[in-house]
């Protein structure tokens, strides 16, 4: 797959899982208990851990073409 199609691709990947992330954290910060230090802990980590899931997309954008022989 040449380069430019596959950063298009892994782009509209990154932007759906993203929205898919949001929507997700929204939902379920809607269901904590209302305190402090669990919005605090939740959001820290869905704030940090959305990166986690991208990093082999993002190197699988980033790979070089085979050469062709």
């Amino acid at each position: 797959m040449p380069p430019r199609i596959r950063k298009l691709v892994g782009l509209l990947a990154i932007l759906a899982f993203l929205v898919a992330w949001a929507a997700g954290a929204v939902a379920i910060a809607d269901r904590l208990p209302d305190h402090p230090a669990v919005s605090l802990l939740f959001f820290l980590v869905v704030g940090t851990g959305w990166g986690l899931p991208l990093f082999p997309l993002l190197s699988w954008m980033n790979r070089e073409p085979k050469p062709n022989r």
